[in-house]
């Protein structure tokens, strides 16, 4: 082969290679499965559910915008176009749905029999009708439970712990979610063992939080108890302001809360129950059918106190349940 002979090779070859290249990028990046999770929260008070969802996905390999797209809608707490929502994030044929609060979930529900859901932050998922059991939905849901529900009358025995002289606490029911009904029978039926008179004042609004607390005068109540909801957690901020300007304790659901300024909370913490709903999600990805998989309960509860609340409201925790707390805000 003469000189020129060989340098149209080069030439060739020059000219071949990154077209080479560039086909065997556009195979692997084909061979690389992207998908697609809707995620229907409350947000909110609940936005940390989402932070360890996405957490979680992330250590597990799943890369936003790379293996993974997150398409969220976030309703900015309980709204009455709930289901039409829910109705466009399934027609998008997402591989997985992921709900974040007992109404959430069950508009999901409502929604679709096909698309896999992956519940989070559901108080009772038997008791709300979503699963059969805890062994097996038989469906297409699987999740996390919140526990929140069996662990309303748990909060009121800490507060009483706490505050032994308390006798009348306030309780504010969001009477349209079924989970706060749930939650407020168990709350009941601790308050009669302990002999302490629940004051119930129901409410369907933000604003209608706000006048029950303006209607309840300092010295009529000692404590306030938060009955799980999304319109009540979305709402905490007020139940704070209310507890701290009459120098009385609030018990609540989540050590986030305690961090905004509750005295105390019990229960497991919104972001690991996030980064616990991502090892279903996975799992749902790689092929197992959410009916093989069984619901979960929290890993683990935590008990947090805020002694700087503490301090404001003028009471002194006992060494007992701070030795047990998992965490102390100061």
């Amino acid at each position: 082969m003469g000189c020129r002979g060989y340098r149209t090779l080069q030439w060739a070859a020059v000219c071949w290679v990154p077209w080479i290249m560039l086909v065997c990028v556009t195979l692997v990046e084909a061979q690389v499965s992207r998908h697609t999770i809707a995620v229907l929260t409350p947000g909110q008070s609940f936005d940390p559910v989402l932070q360890g969802l996405r957490e979680g996905l992330a250590r597990a390999g799943y890369e936003e915008g790379k293996q993974l797209t997150l398409v969220i809608e976030d309703t900015q707490g309980a709204v009455p176009d709930l289901a039409d929502r829910t109705a466009r994030l399934v027609a998008a044929k997402p591989d997985v749905l992921v709900t974040v609060a007992t109404t959430h979930a069950a508009a999901a529900k409502q929604a679709t029999t096909t698309v896999p859901i992956v519940f989070a932050m559901v108080a009772d998922p038997t008791g709300s009708g979503f699963v059969t059991s805890y062994a097996s939905s038989k469906s297409n849901l699987t999740g996390v439970s919140s526990y929140a529900g069996p662990l309303t009358g748990k909060r009121l025995e800490i507060l009483k712990e706490i505050t032994p002289r308390i006798e009348r606490v306030l309780a504010v029911v969001a009477i349209k979610e079924p989970i706060a009904h749930a939650s407020f029978l168990v709350l009941e039926e601790a308050a009669k063992k302990l002999g302490v008179q629940i004051v119930r004042r129901d409410v369907t609004t933000r604003e209608e939080i706000e006048q029950v607390l303006q209607e309840t005068p300092p010295g009529s109540v000692d404590a306030i108890c938060h009955v799980l909801g999304v319109l009540t957690s979305n709402s905490m901020e007020v139940l704070i302001a209310k507890a701290i300007q009459d120098k009385i304790p609030l018990s609540v659901t989540d050590d986030a809360m305690v961090e905004r300024g509750a005295l105390v909370s019990y229960g497991p913490g919104f972001k690991e129950i996030g980064v616990q709903a991502s090892k279903l999600v996975v799992k749902v990805l790689k092929g197992a059918r959410p009916a093989e998989l069984p619901i979960q309960t929290p890993e683990r509860l935590l008990l947090a106190i805020n002694l700087h609340t503490a301090k404001a409201i003028g009471l002194t925790i006992p060494r007992d349940v701070l030795e047990r707390a998992d965490r102390l805000v100061e």
